[in-house]
């Protein structure tokens, strides 16, 4: 009897797709929102809570440390249990995580909840990844990915904008929180229905095979070439600088300059705001104009004086931000704006970067390890920067006190500008030897 080849399934319908598109960034959204939320609180938790800035550091690095330890562990879960259950298991994490930030006052609590949301957060990215892969492929693969990264910045942006449009609610640094809780509840809900589309689509059509997930093999590490580990490098100081810049701009902006919050973070949205913007395009100008290093060059030389900027310049006039009642000092909106093209720019065209420079089968170790070192980075800086401005007793009576962070973020973009130089020959000798 000769055996008959099975009926190749079908791939998925566009509505079923868009479908899958629009659910998994609901579920990014509340993410991103959650992680977020705590920014326009940080004043609230010292005046009420008796908070210190070292305290609100540990904060932040309680969620690296935890990403570190899910980065350690691969993508076993993932694998092991597949993507609708990940994605459905992980927000539900989010979700836990949010309320237990929100429901007492004491710091340990906040902190375990924190800790407990870099468990949930940064798997979900990787499951929200993968299920994209799954229902995309081809050129419509691409668009989709980064119509989900614009809707996740859009999740960190509402988090600022949450200042104004939820402004009763911050008569209590508790109420913020458990809006970010329902947000994310939201997000919750959407992978709900995901893991009910995933499963009714079994068996029914194409969603291929996962692939096996790449894991940090340490005793490889020497195989890497020069070029990749300057990317690494940079990549480490730009996003230790401009996370923990983020984690603490709201207060600083209202603290340093005198800005109401709603002001603070409208102007703390713009940084992501201009990411859910530019970044396509700066990549589509890189990938047509090549030269890579040289941008990540022009874009630190950019970052450098910012925030010497901010500290020590004139506030300047008055200026309204565009489609709201709010108006910032020009310098603070200068700064704004120019650190928000500088978060387009750089990650879209560091990121892309290895993929040119690492073979094609270890690309998913590279990634890792870049991603491991990011978080080491990420989680180091905001207890520093944190103790700066305890040691100084930085505050409203005490603006200068806000100096040594800034001076202390200026020397990482400097030793960024260093790698980012560094690439640049590396890429300039190769392209004379091709020549």
């Amino acid at each position: 009897m000769t055996a008959t080849a099975a009926t190749p399934l079908p791939r998925p319908t566009a509505p079923q797709r868009w479908l899958a598109l629009l659910l998994v960034s609901l579920a990014m959204f509340g993410n991103y929102y959650v992680y977020d939320a705590l920014n326009p609180v940080i004043d609230l938790l010292r005046t009420q809570q008796g908070f210190s800035y070292g305290q609100i550091g540990a904060l932040s690095t309680a969620y690296n440390v935890a990403a570190l330890l899910v980065l350690l562990a691969g993508g076993y879960v993932i694998d092991r249990f597949g993507t609708r259950t990940a994605i459905l298991v992980f927000s539900a994490i989010c979700v836990a995580a949010a309320a237990l930030t929100a429901a007492t006052p004491h710091f340990e609590t906040i902190l375990a909840g924190r800790f407990l949301l870099g468990l949930g957060a940064e798997p979900l990215i990787v499951a929200a990844t993968t299920v994209l892969a799954k229902w995309f492929s081809g050129k419509e693969l691409g668009f989709a990915f980064g119509l989900n990264l614009s809707v996740s910045r859009l999740g960190s942006a509402s988090a600022d904008w949450s200042t104004s449009f939820a402004s009763p609610l911050y008569a209590n640094w508790q109420d913020p929180l458990w809006l970010a809780t329902g947000v994310v509840g939201v997000g919750l809900a959407a992978a709900a229905l995901y893991w009910m589309q995933e499963r009714r689509a079994q068996g029914r059509i194409d969603l291929g095979e996962a692939g096996e997930t790449d894991r940090l093999e340490l005793r490889r590490l020497y195989a890497f070439g020069r070029a990749y580990w300057y990317i690494v490098a940079l990549c480490v100081v730009f996003y230790a600088t401009i996370f923990p810049f983020r984690t603490f701009a709201i207060d600083y902006f209202q603290q340093a300059h005198g800005l109401g919050r709603e002001a603070a973070g409208l102007l703390s949205s713009l940084l992501p705001m201009a990411a859910i913007v530019l970044t396509p395009l700066f990549g589509l100008w890189a990938d047509r104009v090549g030269r890579r290093a040289l941008f990540m060059v022009a874009g630190t030389l950019l970052m450098l004086p910012l925030f010497l900027m901010v500290t020590y310049l004139p506030p300047g006039p008055l200026l309204a931000i565009p489609f709201t009642a709010q108006s910032v000092p020009a310098t603070l909106l200068l700064v704004a704006v120019l650190l928000g093209g500088v978060f387009s720019l750089i990650p879209a065209v560091l990121w892309p970067a290895v993929a040119y420079i690492v073979e094609a089968r270890r690309l998913g170790s590279a990634y890792a390890l870049m991603t491991f070192c990011q978080q080491v980075g990420w989680a180091a800086v905001p207890p520093v920067v944190g103790l700066l401005n305890d040691r100084a007793a930085a505050g409203p009576g005490n603006p200068a006190g806000y100096a040594g962070g800034m001076w202390f973020y200026t020397a990482l973009v400097a030793v960024g500008l260093v790698f980012a130089w560094k690439l640049w020959r590396l890429e300039s000798a190769a392209g004379n030897a091709a020549a």
